[in-house]
């Protein structure tokens, strides 16, 4: 059998060779590519739509946990930050927390540690554990679930217009 003629060039070596093609705005799965949490998280459509379908997955914490974090950080007073703190971690850190999230136990000790004097950063690390889970897991199926895919006809439709 005869080897292939481009069998020892590497995709790097042609890729210069192949006109770059832009792709139609028309295209289907065009928007889901580009949207990500960020995106997510500032569209008050895509974030209503995103936050209810946490909720119908039952992980809605880590949603939640993410909103304390931004408003514990806009916070300016230091009485307010030491109450704000506690709160956050006996809703979201502590072992029998209701609403639990899923954080490692050198982060959880960390903040515990960090709640004699809390700063307005002291969550950023958890904050940071949960925003990666959510856009490696939750938003890749929320970008094919109906929930979205309605969302994006309405909107689509709404373009056209």
């Amino acid at each position: 059998m005869p080897k292939l003629l481009f069998s020892k060039i590497r995709f790097y070596e042609i890729k210069g060779l192949i006109p770059n093609v832009k792709r139609p705005r028309s295209w289907p799965n065009d928007h889901k590519l580009h949207l990500t949490l960020e995106k997510v998280l500032k569209d008050k459509k895509y974030f209503a739509a995103f936050r209810s379908f946490l909720k119908s997955e039952f992980s809605e914490e880590n949603i939640e946990f993410w909103l304390a974090c931004e408003e514990f950080r806009a916070t300016a007073s230091p009485d307010d930050l030491r109450w704000k703190a506690e709160n956050i971690y006996q809703e979201f850190i502590q072992p029998t927390a209701c609403r639990e999230i899923n954080v490692d136990h050198h982060v959880r000790q960390k903040i515990k540690k960090s709640l004699e004097k809390p700063s307005r950063f002291c969550f950023d690390e958890a904050q940071k554990q949960v925003f990666l889970l959510m856009e490696r897991d939750s938003c890749p199926r929320f970008l094919h679930s109906d929930a979205y895919l309605s969302l994006r006809r309405k909107s689509r439709t709404l373009w056209y217009i």
